[in-house]
């Protein structure tokens, strides 16, 4: 029973989102913001609870039953188990934190008790989306997050290129969705059930072509949440939201759910080797080609969010390869040193005004010595460096993609030798946004202030958990590693793996030190030594332009179906003034009649609707009293 009551958590959530939504404005700040942060604290101690009290098997929660209609039969429920229980940690734990660092940020904002409960909302959505024992329920919480998202990244609507970022985000997100939807009408036709544990269970002996399409649908709907190839544009725009957002949804949660549905479906995945295949060069595609879009950027916050993309990447690969626990670990790990990165850098856009160029920083670690030394520590995380977390999830992707039989014969030494160039890379333009912002040369300005304590304590935990986060899963050929048997049970599946001989194990770690060295290296010769020279040589070149622009994935969709689509509205918008509205003008035939009568019904007066509707009501009393209904 006591593990149970962790389902009360996104109740909990959305009681506080709807307290601000409905009486945020009357109240005075800080306390909107003090609501939505007890809310999510509650959320948090639930979650803790269940953590120490929760049987190994997990505990099911019926909510209610939804339909049965011949032998269809769909009731909605939480499944609170190991995983959902990781998933949950990660956003009440997170999410505690930025909703306490939010307070500062957004300080005399004027949509403050508004950003509030957009904030507990996505919460509340994303607790149900990671409990949901069916893939329906999943589905709810899945467009519930899609919704937050599209509101706090055009938090700031007024200016039109946040609005925009809004919409790129929605629409974009709409195409994963067509392939959860599409997945979930097969799984129905398949197995007659959208019950994730017995499709699941089902999946085994399934002809692999239904389980192939099936799993490449998910992956559809993966990468459009988790920003995959090629339905990665949109993270970096959304960038346009505040800073607390972006380190909430667009690091640590939302963009790990196609992740989360990935591994909920393993045993599915498991079995249909080739989809797994796909999903493993996806992740290494994109890991790779993010990070190097990641190297010419000049926003502050656009850099960290190509490295959120290259990072899922490595995620998907894991799942691609069948080690279904260690793509947790690295959800796990880098949650808290991407937030922590993009808090570091709201704590510097807080400190210099909304100042997000990071070619007008230098020096600031001088004036922000809590903020700069935290930034370095989720710096050396994400770069690789022993010790650190990121470390230990990274080496253990990187050891398990090149060991794993599911990628045999499917490229599994070009998916490892990618992964580990992309490693080097990442280590390389890390060191370039963190010496960019706090060291060189640069003087810092007098008025730069460091951050309040609200601001600046979730800092420290993020970075302490940066730090010992990778511990709960060291290697497991050399040290006792609680994450892997902790996790394995729960996904239901795990690909064979080849044992190497132990010199090679030690190899590949000396590889994964390699990569991580190489790249700080090459970093610390042209930003540190060179002061940037040769990085400004390249500035202009054909290979700067295209890390600029994306790897031009935006263009390529303007020319393939933007244009194409705004020349089709012109003509129809033409069609429609010349045909339809001269029609209506001149009364031209029965086109004229039409129009003029469908006028006459959309006024536009919603009084006329109301007595509409009241004439109808009383026109169906009078056939059903005088006998007249069939």
């Amino acid at each position: 029973m006591s593990g149970e009551l962790a389902a009360l958590a996104p109740l909990v959530a959305l009681a506080g989102a709807t307290i601000n939504a409905l009486f945020g404005r009357s109240l005075r700040e800080p306390l909107p913001g003090v609501i939505a942060t007890l809310a999510v604290a509650v959320c948090f101690l639930l979650t803790l609870f269940a953590l120490f009290t929760l049987p190994g098997t997990g505990v099911a929660v019926e909510l209610w039953p939804y339909l049965a209609a011949g032998g269809f039969d769909l009731s909605l429920g939480f499944v609170i188990d190991r995983l959902s229980l990781l998933l949950m940690l990660v956003i009440t734990g997170v999410g505690l934190l930025i909703h306490l660092y939010s307070i500062g940020y957004m300080h005399r904002d004027e949509g403050f008790s508004r950003y509030f409960a957009g904030l507990n909302l996505f919460v509340a959505a994303m607790l149900v989306l990671v409990l949901a024992d069916s893939f329906l329920l999943m589905f709810i919480g899945w467009e519930g997050v899609g919704i937050c998202s599209y509101l706090l990244v055009g938090f700031w609507y007024r200016e039109r290129a946040n609005a925009d970022a809004a919409r790129k985000a929605f629409i974009v997100n709409r195409i994963g969705d067509a392939g959860f939807l599409l997945a979930m009408f097969l799984l129905i036709r398949s197995f007659g059930t959208l019950n994730i544990a017995a499709v699941n269970e089902a999946a085994t002996g399934v002809g692999s072509g239904i389980l192939v399409a099936t799993g490449l649908l998910l992956l559809l709907a993966a990468a459009g949440k988790s920003a995959q190839l090629p339905l990665q544009v949109w993270l970096p725009d959304a960038m346009a939201g505040p800073t607390p957002v972006s380190a909430l949804i667009h690091a640590a949660t939302m963009v790990t759910a196609g992740v989360y549905l990935l591994i909920r479906a393993a045993p599915l995945l498991a079995e249909a080797t080739a989809a797994s295949a796909v999903v493993a060069w996806v992740g290494a595609l994109t890991a790779l080609i993010a990070a190097f879009a990641a190297f010419a950027q000049t926003d502050i916050k656009k850099i960290l969010a190509f490295s959120t993309i290259s990072q899922l990447g490595y995620m998907f690969a894991a799942v691609g390869a069948g080690a279904y626990w260690v793509a947790g670990f690295h959800l796990f790990t880098h949650a808290f040193f991407k937030a922590l990165l993009f808090l570091g850098a709201g704590s510097v856009i807080h400190a210099l005004g909304g100042e997000q160029d990071i070619r007008r920083m230098g020096g600031l670690g001088r004036r922000l010595r809590l903020t700069g030394t935290t930034s370095l520590i989720a710096t050396l995380a994400l770069a690789g460096v022993p010790l650190f977390a990121g470390f230990f999830s990274k080496d253990a992707i990187l050891s398990y993609t090149l060991r794993s039989d599911l990628l045999a014969g499917r490229g599994a030494l070009a998916i490892y030798l990618i992964l580990l160039l992309s490693a080097a890379l990442t280590a390389c333009y890390i060191f370039r946004w963190y010496h960019g912002i706090f060291a060189g040369k640069r003087e810092a300005r007098p008025e730069v202030r460091e951050s309040p304590a609200v601001m600046t304590l979730p800092l420290v935990i993020l970075a302490a958990c940066s730090v010992g986060a990778g511990y709960v899963g060291l290697p497991e050929f050399a040290l006792p590693n609680a994450i892997a048997p902790w996790l394995e049970p729960v996904t239901g599946a795990a690909a064979s793996f080849a044992h190497p001989a132990l010199a090679l194990e030690w190899l590949m770690t000396l590889l994964a030190l390699v990569a991580a060295a190489l790249g700080l290296g090459v970093g610390y010769w042209v930003y540190a030594l060179r002061q940037g020279r040769p990085a400004r040589r390249l500035g202009e070149s054909a290979l700067a332009r295209l890390s600029r622009s994306g790897v031009g994935f935006d263009a390529l969709y303007r020319a393939l179906l933007i244009r194409p689509g705004e020349r089709l509205a012109a003509g129809l918008r033409q069609l429609d003034r010349s045909l339809v509205d001269q029609g209506l003008s001149t009364g031209f035939g029965a086109l004229g009649l039409l129009g003029r009568a469908v006028r006459l019904l959309q006024s536009g007066y919603v009084r006329g609707y109301a007595l509409a509707m009241l004439l109808g009501v009383g026109v169906l009393a009078v056939i059903v009293a005088l006998g007249l209904w069939p």
